[in-house]
């Protein structure tokens, strides 16, 4: 874990040197905090998980400062619909990334982030503009609950 953790860190310091953004250090650690939760975090979890494992405390809003400039450089994902926050689980890769698809489970809160199809996205744009809309985000978030969860369900039932 910790060496996809610090792969991620280098392809990240690396994808933000060639957009001439510094990823700084307390940036980095924003990264390193969402890259080993596992799942989404707020802006104030990331405040006490920042507190614990860096022991220093930084305000709310250098955090969401921090994470607008880490998800302009598409490092991480806001989670509109639970106003959390995610490691991009492609930052290490070297391929062109599609639009992002994000699981979200509604019982443990974990969440799969999935690539939608360049003509998926297309034709959503299609029926959306004929609908006489423009989508300003592509981005799509669902929720329903994980084949675990579901397992858990079915014991009990």
């Amino acid at each position: 874990m910790k060496r996809n953790i610090a792969r991620a860190i280098d392809s990240a310091e690396a994808s933000c040197n060639r957009a001439g953004v510094r990823l700084t250090e307390k940036r980095k650690n924003v990264l390193k905090t969402l890259l080993s939760a596992g799942g989404a975090l707020s802006a104030y979890d990331i405040v006490d998980v920042y507190k614990a494992e860096f022991n220093e405390s930084i305000p709310v809003m250098s955090v969401y400062r921090m994470l607008d400039v880490l998800a302009q450089e598409n490092l991480v994902h806001k989670l509109a619909t639970v106003n959390k926050y995610v490691a991009c689980s492609h930052i290490s890769c070297d391929h062109s990334h599609e639009i992002p698809q994000f699981l979200i489970c509604d019982n443990c809160e974990t969440v799969r982030e999935l690539g939608v199809r360049k003509e998926i996205i297309e034709a959503l744009n299609d029926s959306v503009s004929k609908a006489g809309f423009t989508l300003t985000s592509q981005q799509m978030e669902l929720h329903g609950r994980c084949d675990d969860c579901l397992q858990v369900v079915d014991h009990h039932a």
